[in-house]
């Protein structure tokens, strides 16, 4: 397939959509005339592209140039990273978590304990300060 892009963009993309086990043959695309600025050029043709990965079920919309070639490869670079946030999201999410537990477990330092206590401390005198005094009922 060819867009009006670089041949190293082109490649990046192919690349990037064979990493992830995207196909061409899974993608739908469809046309639609777009709409905002570009003039007689997008109230005539059709530049907006819409995307749907079958497989997963996503799809994309892209309208921000004038040229249909341009919106196919951008929209294409927007499917393949929500496919990717897909994919890693999973592998993120379980990564935060155990990351999450790990901080939670870890042992503070003795100077950082002793802060901490030190700042209780204080906060408790507070606390007594404000008590009623036994004659002052």
């Amino acid at each position: 397939m060819k867009y009006s892009v670089s041949t190293r963009k082109e490649t990046e993309l192919k690349e990037k959509m064979r990493r992830f086990g995207v196909k061409e043959a899974d993608i739908t695309e469809s046309f639609i005339k777009s709409s905002g600025r570009g003039g007689q050029n997008v109230n005539k043709v059709s530049t907006c592209v819409c995307l749907k990965h079958e497989p997963t079920g996503i799809r994309v919309k892209c309208k921000k140039e004038r040229t249909q070639a341009l919106n196919r490869f951008i929209a294409r670079r927007i499917l393949l990273s929500k496919i990717e946030t897909q994919i890693l999201g999973k592998a993120s999410a379980e990564k935060k978590r155990i990351e999450k537990l790990r901080r939670q477990k870890r042992k503070r330092s003795k100077r950082a304990k002793e802060k901490m206590l030190v700042e209780k401390k204080k906060q408790a005198e507070k606390k007594n300060l404000r008590k009623p005094v036994d004659g002052d009922q």
